[in-house]
């Protein structure tokens, strides 16, 4: 009897009298006036000293050959355990479209975007990528205020001659500068490169503070893309090219020697007496013969050759090309700062209940 009216008396205190919390909170609605108000001028202040963001969107889709579907084929088969034909998985391409975003996000092609032309959507000036990177770029007051500081603390520990001799060296991926470096940590998030597995369409991503400049740097960053992977698959092709341009050159100079000494022996031996005058003519004729010969098998390796350079150079569906984006992409403004004043309310009803030693039967606590 005892431990049945103790449950009782413990379960009509574990009740949450809802009428008491809001009177509590009533209570304290001066606090309410003060909080709320601070936190949506500050979170104001915070929010209209961020920058605006522009998004630009390229999609691609790869025109694979059958050769180079068959390879993709095989490659997924052997990743899942079956084995193919050695000579199907021998023409398995090493850059595949898969790892175009591992491409994209390498220093190399990070830096051979710097030399990028580009200009503000609002100025006529052209400069640099790099330089607009550097120089350009709007930050909040408080990041300033981060930077200031720490400049100020690495100047007392490194000599300020080295720094301002390590900003003035010329560009070089091997060694870039910490000014360099920072930059080009900067564009992991900027630039960014998706691939769909199954449908292997190419997504770049492109923000900005300037619509114009984002746009410009989607364009460019495909168009780069694009002949990095179209030099990376015609390479051999192309070492064989110039090879058999080389060949063919010598095999026409040789004909064409061949071609004028034959020439002008006949005209100066038109009334052949001699043997050896006939056998000597029969003899230029002959290598003359050899070398066309020659002069005509090259020439067909060479038009072969460069049919191979047009089959390996790979195509791009362009599915979405770069557009001067009209709209931001952020900050949502309104949305964060309505978050940071819920956030607020909150956090004051949360302090208000623990003051008023509400909060412990609120979350179920004795």
């Amino acid at each position: 009897m005892d431990n049945q009216q103790q449950n009782i008396e413990s379960q009509e205190q574990n009740q949450i009298d809802f009428q008491k919390v809001f009177e509590c909170l009533k209570k304290h609605k001066k606090l309410y006036i003060k909080v709320l108000p601070i936190v949506f001028v500050v979170a104001c202040i915070i929010m209209i000293s961020l920058p605006n963001k522009y998004t630009c969107e390229v999609l691609l889709a790869p025109e694979l050959s059958t050769r180079r579907s068959t390879a993709s084929i095989s490659a997924l088969a052997q990743q899942v355990g079956l084995k193919m034909g050695s000579g199907t998985l021998g023409n398995t391409e090493a850059l595949y479209p898969t790892l175009y975003p591992d491409l994209i996000n390498s220093s190399d092609f990070k830096v051979s975007l710097f030399n990028v032309p580009v200009h503000k959507k609002d100025s006529a000036r052209i400069m640099t990528y790099y330089d607009y990177l550097k120089n350009e770029q709007k930050s909040p007051w408080w990041s300033l205020a981060i930077n200031s500081v720490g400049s100020f603390f690495s100047s007392l520990i490194s000599e300020e001659e080295d720094a301002s001799v390590d900003d003035e060296r010329p560009l070089d991926p091997f060694q870039l500068t910490k000014a360099q470096t920072n930059i080009v940590k900067s564009l992991e998030k900027s630039i960014v490169c998706e691939v769909d597995e199954k449908t292997l369409e190419i997504s770049i991503t492109v923000t900005d503070q300037d619509p114009l400049i984002c746009a410009t740097m989607a364009d460019s960053v495909q168009a780069r893309l694009q002949d990095f992977i179209a030099e990376y698959r015609t390479k051999k092709a192309k070492v064989d090219l110039v090879f058999n341009q080389n060949l063919y050159a010598e095999a026409k100079e040789r004909y064409h020697k061949a071609r004028l000494e034959y020439a002008a022996y006949a005209d100066a031996n038109q009334d052949m007496v001699w043997a050896t005058d006939r056998i000597k003519l029969m003899d230029l004729e002959n290598e003359m013969q050899l070398q066309y010969e020659s002069y005509r098998t090259i020439t067909q390796q060479l038009r072969a050759a460069e049919a191979k350079v047009q089959e390996d150079t790979p195509s791009f569906t362009t599915l979405q090309s770069a557009t001067v984006p009209v709209k931001k992409s952020g900050p949502k403004r309104t949305k964060i700062v309505l978050v940071m004043v819920f956030l607020a309310f909150i956090g004051t009803s949360v302090w208000i209940l623990y003051k008023e030693d509400q909060l412990k039967p609120l979350l179920g606590l004795s």
